[in-house]
């Protein structure tokens, strides 16, 4: 076994604690990687706090995890000692249903396994990147482009893929206008990779306040989602909106702006049912759809594409005694726009 440092929650809604734990001797096919930077995904959050489901305990969260490879089994083809590596939503999966076969591993039929707060094939609890180690199957690791800013280059493994997933399935490209609703972790990402795709990007936002920051990012306009002159300027007129927002909001005021047989794809989680009205949908052929993260393959074209085009997140650097601070003004909405962990400086790690 790997003798593991990390910082955990106890129990449920407990503070980020300092934890030592152990994981697997690494199979043939796995490599180990030292961990230099863990984003802070508000997800973490929710499943600390058991939002969603009941939580594996004592939980080491994180699974934006980038840093270097230390260790490579003797059947790895993918890595060699000293690369720089990543994690991200899943450490493995069924690998034989359809969507598994289709390299969308994130919807397996079965149930892929996450990165930390899940139990792996032999009924061990996975444990994330808030720690200074991840032992995982080449298959499910991701080669990082040395190019690019290593701490900022972590959020992309949730909210860039996240964001980029989609405008890749729908086709975004030049001729496509692209909305994207709520400017946060995922917002700015989705504005960075619809401008890099060429498409005519607008942020819907209600605060003023955000129009200087969404115009940097890659927004061409602005709107006030509170505004209804602002907002019928634009019915009829989208082919894609990414929808952000986990809050409740009226779905309807945005399926209105989409074109004939256009998509606006849910990203974020609100904590009720929407109210949908059919006639927004039918008497144009629109649909609603969902998002999750995307495939290992999927993931590493994401990352292909932001060496190509250099896009990061925008990122706060916080250390690893600061992480419930961090989570205090993620929940207030006090970040621009992602935490990352500065793992490889936690106190007497390394």
């Amino acid at each position: 076994m790997i003798s593991s440092q990390g910082y955990a929650a106890k129990k449920a809604k407990a503070h980020i604690e300092p934890f030592s734990f152990e994981r697997r001797d690494p199979l043939p096919g796995d490599i180990v990687i030292a961990i230099e930077y863990s984003g802070i995904c508000h997800s973490d959050v929710h499943q600390v706090n058991e939002d969603w489901f009941p939580g594996i305990f004592p939980m080491v969260p994180g699974h934006e995890i980038v840093g270097r490879v230390t260790h490579v089994g003797a059947a790895v083809k993918k890595f060699k000692a000293g690369d720089l590596a990543g994690v991200g939503t899943m450490v493995d999966s069924c690998r034989i249903c359809e969507s598994c076969r289709a390299g969308l591993e994130q919807y397996c039929e079965v149930g892929n396994i996450q990165t930390y707060n899940a139990r792996d094939k032999k009924g061990d609890p996975t444990y994330g990147g808030y720690s200074n180690n991840i032992v995982v199957d080449e298959g499910y690791a991701l080669k990082i482009p040395g190019n690019l800013n290593l701490a900022a280059t972590a959020p992309l493994l949730c909210a860039g893929i996240t964001t980029y997933a989609p405008l890749l399935h729908w086709k975004a490209g030049k001729h496509s206008k692209v909305g994207v609703v709520g400017l946060g972790g995922l917002g700015h990402m989705g504005l960075k990779f619809a401008h890099a795709l060429g498409a005519q990007v607008v942020l819907f936002t209600t605060s003023p306040k955000k129009k200087e920051d969404a115009l940097r990012l890659g927004a061409d306009e602005v709107v006030l989602s509170n505004d209804a002159t602002a907002m019928k300027a634009h019915a009829a007129s989208f082919d894609i909106i990414l929808d952000t927002v986990s809050a409740d909001h009226d779905l309807n005021a945005y399926l209105g702006l989409l074109k004939r047989d256009a998509v606006h794809v849910l990203l974020g989680v609100p904590d009720r049912p929407a109210a949908v009205s059919a006639m927004n949908l039918l008497m144009r052929r629109r649909s609603l759809a969902g998002s999750a993260v995307g495939g290992i393959g999927e993931t590493q074209a994401m990352l292909d594409f932001c060496a190509q085009h250099n896009i990061v997140s925008d990122i706060e650097i916080v250390s690893a005694t600061q992480i419930n601070p961090a989570y205090q003004r993620l929940l207030a909405n006090d970040v621009k726009y992602r935490f990352v962990i500065d793992i490889g400086r936690a106190p007497g790690w390394h």
